[in-house]
């Protein structure tokens, strides 16, 4: 019987939303990581890096991430049904390495905007020990949020590097959304780091760590109204603010939300939201100018977008999620707007409601039939964001599992799997999927064919999973 989940504690969940990252430990009776190590040293040797078939190629790996303690902060963040996705990497650190420049990653190779609420996360393993000479991960706690540094190069970089350093078989949890990178290397010893990435498949509705209950403990942090909102909305209590309950905001405050710099921004797209329906007026305009305005730099490479694929969501769109459900109906009507980048945003800004959304489905759905291919691949992730809810779109998802937009197909896919009930008419197309050219659009694809759980989904699955079967011991010294 595998041993229940340790859930993280609230002081753990507090630490992880301020600084972006936890330490857990991954202890055995047996020299697992050892062991570990010298699989992949052999791997490296005799085959050179294996890229996603790291997993496959030595699966004692699985191990370390089904530990009690590992699941436990998986779990506790982002929720008991999470998932790991097929992107990982065994990152090498050789002696002698320089390091790298400071950086975010891509959210592999997709299109999605940078929110708050942590949706996925990276889990670094070490099959070694590393100390803070031997080039481990660094990271800049607390700046999760933050799309600019003083500068990507180390050597100017004025906020503090944390190394994330251990023992064999410590596992960073790390946000997605922290500037991280390889240090310099100045040991005589090589460097192991497995990179596995993991995400959220359900919206929370309570909290899934060991919660006190209470509230967000009063700081003195710059972005302490951030924390206090997605503390609230892990614990299955977002914002939906009360109606015409404050005041309207004030011309300064708005000001601010347009024109300040960044931290400035997202300190007032939550104290925007707390004005709560009285802020709709002057926030639901400003949102539609500034997806207006973005629209133009959505791929626009930097150091916090690397790919050109992942910007951060405008402070209007994050005020108008933390407000809530009298949001909806605004961002609905923007869904028919003549700009196409509006139409993405108030599609992103719907799905990072959830559920709340629910009456947004029906334009949602509709917006699966845009020209724009971003306005199609936002509208098919915030349907899967409405969770079941959104069923009533699954005629129009199961129409674009095959759709020329591979971030399209990615996303319709996932929507299924979300939405989680049962579609015999998404069979045969999603059988199909799981030989797309896209390697994730097939993973996502297989995920979607398991949760719909009907007799002939899984038949098909386990057929498909059958014929493209990893041997593990089968290498180019042991082919028979």
């Amino acid at each position: 019987m595998a041993a229940k989940p340790q859930l993280l504690s609230d002081a753990q969940m507090q630490h992880f939303l301020r600084e972006g990252y936890l330490l857990i430990q991954a202890e055995f009776p047996v020299p697992l990581h050892q062991d570990i190590y010298q699989r992949i040293e052999t791997v490296f040797e005799k085959e050179r890096n294996p890229g996603n078939n790291i997993l496959p190629r030595v699966p004692q790996i699985q191990r370390v991430y089904d530990h009690p303690a590992v699941q436990g902060a998986l779990t506790s963040i982002l929720g008991p049904d999470y998932l790991m996705n097929p992107h990982r990497h065994c990152h090498l650190n050789p002696p002698g390495s320089k390091g790298q420049h400071w950086h975010k990653d891509n959210y592999v190779f997709d299109e999605i905007l940078r929110q708050p609420r942590p949706r996925w996360v990276f889990a670094f393993y070490y099959p070694q020990e590393v100390t803070p000479d031997m080039g481990g991960t660094g990271i800049l706690p607390g700046r999760h949020y933050h799309h600019h540094i003083s500068s990507a190069d180390p050597a100017l970089t004025s906020e503090t590097e944390l190394p994330l350093c251990g023992p064999a078989g410590t596992v960073a949890i790390v946000h997605y959304d922290a500037w991280h990178r390889a240090t310099p290397n100045r040991s005589e010893r090589k460097r192991y780091m497995l990179k596995f990435l993991f995400e959220r498949l359900s919206e929370p509705q309570t909290a899934a760590w060991d919660h006190g209950g209470g509230a967000w403990p009063e700081g003195t942090g710059e972005l302490e109204g951030i924390h206090a909102e997605v503390w609230n909305w892990l614990r299955g209590a977002p914002g939906n603010r009360g109606q015409g309950q404050a005041p309207a905001p004030a011309p300064a405050l708005l000001e601010q939300l347009r024109e300040g710099e960044q931290v400035e921004r997202l300190q007032a797209a939550y104290q925007v939201a707390a004005c709560g329906e009285a802020a709709l007026p002057a926030l639901v305009p400003a949102f539609a100018s500034e997806a207006a305005a973005a629209a133009d730099h959505l791929w626009d490479k930097m150091p916090g977008n690397p790919r050109g694929s992942n910007p951060p969501a405008g402070a209007a769109g994050l005020a108008l999620a933390a407000l809530g459900r009298p949001a909806v109906a605004p961002l609905a009507g923007l869904l028919e707007h003549a700009h196409w980048g509006v139409r993405a945003l108030a599609a992103d800004t719907l799905g990072n409601m959830g559920s709340a959304a629910h009456t947004a489905v029906p334009g949602l759905a509709r917006l699966l039939a845009d020209d724009h291919p971003r306005v199609r691949r936002h509208a098919a992730e915030a349907l899967g964001r409405v969770g079941a809810a959104a069923a009533p779109a699954l005629p129009a998802l199961i129409d674009h599992i095959r759709d020329p937009d591979m971030r399209v197909r990615h996303n319709a896919c996932l929507a299924l799997a979300k939405i989680g009930q049962p579609a015999e008419a998404a069979i045969a197309p999603l059988l199909e999927t799981l030989e797309d050219e896209d390697r994730y659009v097939r993973y996502f694809s297989g995920v979607a064919l398991r949760r719909l759980a009907t007799p002939e989904s899984q038949r098909v699955l386990l057929d498909a999973l059958f014929t493209a079967r990893w041997c593990p011991v089968t290498n180019p010294e042991n082919m028979y």
